[in-house]
């Protein structure tokens, strides 16, 4: 009994033990739940916070760049109206503008509205006298208009002929006052072409003596006197041992001239020193100038030219004593304009304009200074800047094809130059010599390689050149046309200018057979 009662003692102990067991397991559990449960609520809330702050970081982000894309709209507006703002009060300004000119337009249309009314009355009106006036004439002369037309023209044509009369009175009276004058120079004239003997006219003229004793005259003493001469004219005079002859050399053909005519006075003269070779060479100075106006004046007037300037006349009288390829210059000049008369009176052009044309072409020739220019295009110049008209400008200028030709003259005043030219006997060459100088320019351009062969042509004012097209290429054909040009520059000698033209082809050919 009392084991039994042990044994349930000790199982209610057990029991109890275990609910004690239970129980504080149950609290330490409920415990531990409880911190992992706080442990999570405080996890979550920092997780929460996290979240909530950076919500509001990419708030404050997307509001910024919300903000900024919402400045540069602004911004882009306000330039926008702005621009728009200044394009509108430019428009009002044109408009006001435009009202303006609108209503000074209209004022000005109704005062050629009024004036034109007022004319056309003032125009019925004179209509209406003249023709008032015609009958109280024709009444009061008892003539129609067309028989007191006539009596009037015929009383202009006797007043023209009383004119001309006197005219040719007063030029006789002159010429009788002057035939002392005149005869002395028709003398000298003659003189200087009997006496003496010219050479061709190209740098120097032979001075013929009777013997050499007048050499020793002219030099004189220590040399004074052909110093004296040679300060008065400007011309060099080569006194040698060449018999009974004085060679005078310089470029200039009037100086030359003036140099020859004072020595003919001085030693026909027999007075040879310093002073009076001075005085004698300004006297043939001034003796030259008025034959050279005179020669200009008695050119135009063979020519029946009129109107030229004071100065371009003293260039024609120039021309006489100059030569081109021993072609007196002035002689060259009337065949050239009596040339382009008649070709041009064929072809229904104003023949007179022609022979002006004709006549000046060469002017270029003969000018006071030397400009680095070529005869024709200084020619040109010299017709504009003493008011030549356009057209024989252009036909002075183009006769070489410097320039290019935009009237009727100038293939014609070209031609005639070409035909005058070439008259057998017009130009006296030596023909070796022209046929060397053709010789040289040839086998100048034949010495670059890739020319194939040359020609001189227009008596060697230009040379083609003909290069393989293998060889030598567009770019090098240019080169080569310079260089050609600065050689033939450096080591010929050659009168006016020479124009090199180098041609390259290609050509290909075949036969169908």
């Amino acid at each position: 009994m009392s084991e039994i009662i042990w044994i349930l003692i000790a199982v209610a102990a057990l029991a109890a033990g275990y609910a004690v067991a239970m129980a504080i397991s149950k609290n330490m559990a409920k415990s531990r739940a409880n911190s992992i449960i706080d442990d999570a609520r405080r996890e979550a809330e920092v997780i929460k916070e996290k979240k909530i702050l950076e919500a509001k970081e990419q708030e404050m982000q997307l509001l910024n760049e919300a903000e900024k894309v919402s400045n540069q709209k602004m911004q882009k507006l306000q330039t926008t109206e702005a621009r728009l703002k200044q394009r509108e009060l430019q428009l009002n300004q044109q408009q006001s503008d435009l009202a303006k000119r609108k209503n000074e337009l209209d004022t000005l249309k109704t005062n050629i509205d009024n004036q034109t009314q007022e004319l056309e009355k003032k125009n019925v009106e004179v209509d209406k006298m003249h023709k008032e006036a015609q009958e109280t004439l024709e009444h009061i002369s008892g003539l129609s208009a067309e028989e007191a037309k006539e009596k009037l023209i015929d009383s202009l044509k006797d007043e023209a002929r009383s004119a001309a009369a006197s005219y040719i009175n007063d030029i006789m009276d002159d010429a009788k006052m002057t035939a002392n004058k005149e005869a002395k120079r028709i003398v000298i004239q003659s003189i200087q072409r009997v006496a003496t003997e010219t050479a061709v006219e190209n740098s120097v003229t032979v001075f013929h003596i009777e013997n050499d004793e007048i050499k020793g005259r002219i030099i004189g003493r220590e040399g004074r006197n052909i110093r004296a001469l040679e300060a008065a004219t400007g011309i060099e005079i080569i006194v040698d041992d060449t018999p009974e002859a004085i060679v005078l050399s310089g470029f200039d053909p009037v100086r030359r001239e003036i140099a020859r005519l004072a020595l003919h006075q001085l030693v026909a003269d027999g007075r040879i020193h310093p002073a009076r070779i001075e005085e004698v060479v300004a006297k043939v100075r001034r003796q030259v100038e008025e034959e050279i106006i005179e020669t200009g004046k008695r050119t135009a007037i063979d020519l029946g030219i009129h109107g030229l300037h004071p100065e371009l006349i003293r260039m024609v009288g120039k021309m006489k004593y100059r030569s081109s390829y021993g072609q007196n210059l002035l002689q060259h000049s009337r065949e050239t304009a009596n040339l382009c008369a008649v070709m041009a009176s064929e072809l229904g052009l104003n023949p007179k304009k022609a022979r002006r044309a004709g006549l000046l072409h060469d002017i270029g020739k003969v000018p006071d200074d030397e400009p680095e220019l070529p005869h024709a295009i200084l020619g040109m110049k010299l017709a504009e800047k003493f008011k030549e008209k356009p057209e024989i400008c252009n036909a002075i200028g183009a006769h070489h094809d410097e320039i290019e030709q935009t009237s009727l003259l100038a293939p014609i005043v070209q031609v005639c130059d070409a035909i005058s030219g070439a008259r057998p006997g017009a130009r006296r060459e030596i023909v070796e010599a022209y046929i060397k100088r053709l010789n040289d320019l040839e086998q100048l351009a034949l010495s670059y390689p890739g020319v194939i062969k040359t020609y001189a042509i227009q008596a060697g004012r230009e040379l083609r050149v003909i290069v393989g097209a293998e060889k030598i290429s567009d770019v090098e054909t240019e080169q080569l046309s310079a260089e050609i040009a600065k050689k033939i520059q450096d080591e010929m000698t050659y009168p006016g200018q020479v124009k090199i033209t180098v041609i390259r082809e290609t050509r290909a050919v075949s036969f169908a057979k």
